[in-house]
């Protein structure tokens, strides 16, 4: 019997980006699936494996009821953006995540759950972090300035994952994915991350496209679809209260990342780099070694490949604008 089969699994965050797509995976492989959603359902399509609730994380009695018989939970309810986003919004992307995580963790606890996966981020790394990253580096100084606010966010709910599996005997796994991105993206060019950012200016025809930082800073990318099936494998074959990475082996220059952008779009723009803005960490990939150890998990998905894809997804279902 598979392991997900007939599972009785909460996601939080369910209907966004990564959270669709692990909705989906998770029904294809026989799991009964919660969503609570407070609006629109986005992409979530009718399957009967998929049950919506209405309500609010921020509302512990609604957290309490949600996770009443459930097995696992899965917490990727998150405030975050891009660069600038982040750097304009600290306090409340600390606030905001911390007192979602909090109220669902400890309903988690109160109902007795089976297993809790708690959602990472890379930005709990400090700016000048060994390449690649290995997970001793989560909690050396602080996290990258551009990202400090979610960064610590993302720091409190691993201490408090690790607190709660040691006094409680909570069985938690701990997962830090890095950037992700990929068809369902959040394409708005003034939240959005960089690589939807750069596709919608791209395709809405903006020439040239200014690009913030020197172009020399690298990121290791990592596809929604690759993104999704690395954390049920982190929920099914590593619950423990230990930080494991998720990522792709890849790492890529940013100028490298718009240039491959503008080739694959078939568009001809011209790119120019501002470097009077900030270019947020240096560097940053992860370590995998961690990962295939515990868990034997690899990307399948390569870079230009993820591109291409998520490029195409956009043609058909966006509406560029200028």
């Amino acid at each position: 019997m598979k392991f997900w089969e007939g599972k009785k699994t909460l996601v939080t965050g369910g209907r966004g980006f990564i959270g669709s797509h692990l909705v989906e995976l998770l029904a294809k492989e026989g799991a009964e699936v919660t969503v609570p959603i407070r609006s629109d359902t986005r992409y979530l399509g009718n399957n009967k494996n998929i049950r919506l609730v209405y309500g609010d994380l921020q509302n512990m009695d609604f957290c309490s009821e949600v996770c009443k018989n459930k097995d696992i939970v899965m917490n990727l309810a998150a405030d975050v953006g891009g660069i600038e986003y982040n750097i304009r919004h600290q306090g409340s992307i600390f606030r905001n995540n911390l007192s979602i995580f909090m109220n669902i963790l400890d309903a988690s606890r109160i109902n007795d759950i089976e297993r809790f996966l708690t959602v990472s981020s890379a930005c709990v790394y400090p700016r000048h972090c060994i390449i690649p990253t290995p997970e001793e580096e989560g909690f050396i100084e602080s996290p990258d300035p551009s990202n400090e606010g979610y960064g610590w966010a993302k720091r409190m709910e691993e201490f408090l994952s690790i607190a709660y599996s040691k006094e409680y005997n909570m069985n938690i796994a701990i997962a830090r994915p890095y950037n992700a991105y990929g068809p369902r993206d959040n394409f708005d060019p003034n939240s959005g991350h960089v690589i939807p950012a750069l596709i919608r200016r791209v395709m809405s025809g903006e020439n040239p496209l200014i690009v913030w930082g020197s172009g020399e800073q690298t990121r290791s990318f990592l596809y929604a679809e690759d993104f999704a099936r690395g954390l049920m494998i982190v929920t099914e074959k590593y619950c423990k209260a230990d930080p494991v990475n998720i990522g792709s082996d890849e790492e890529v220059k940013i100028k490298d990342l718009a240039n491959l952008i503008v080739k694959l779009s078939g568009k001809k723009t011209n790119i120019i780099f501002d470097d009077s803005k900030p270019s947020g960490q240096p560097r940053r990939s992860c370590s995998t070694k961690k990962l295939f150890e515990k868990t034997g998990f690899k990307t399948k998905v390569p870079l230009e490949e993820g591109i291409k894809r998520t490029i195409e997804w956009y043609r058909k279902n966006m509406i560029p604008t200028i």
